[in-house]
């Protein structure tokens, strides 16, 4: 079963968000460059989120397909003995 892509990115985008935020907070940047690292760090995050849980969803749905084929082949082999 694959993974949901969006909802999971959406997650990682808003922790970094946050995570962003603080540390510009902690360095005493100013409110307004805060937000724009904040933001461009999350879209960031979110892009390669996307491109994480796609990669990895392929390599699940590959992992599915090969069993099913092996399984499917040792039935097949089974049945003429």
């Amino acid at each position: 079963m694959p993974l949901n892509t969006r909802p999971i990115a959406i997650n990682i985008a808003v922790i970094f968000f946050f995570s962003l935020s603080f540390v510009g907070w902690i360095r005493g940047l100013s409110p307004f460059t805060c937000c724009k690292r904040a933001v461009g760090g999350a879209l960031l995050a979110y892009l390669a989120a996307i491109l994480a849980v796609k990669i990895i969803n392929a390599i699940l749905i590959n992992i599915i397909i090969t069993r099913q084929l092996n399984e499917q082949k040792e039935n097949s082999s089974g049945d003429g003995n």
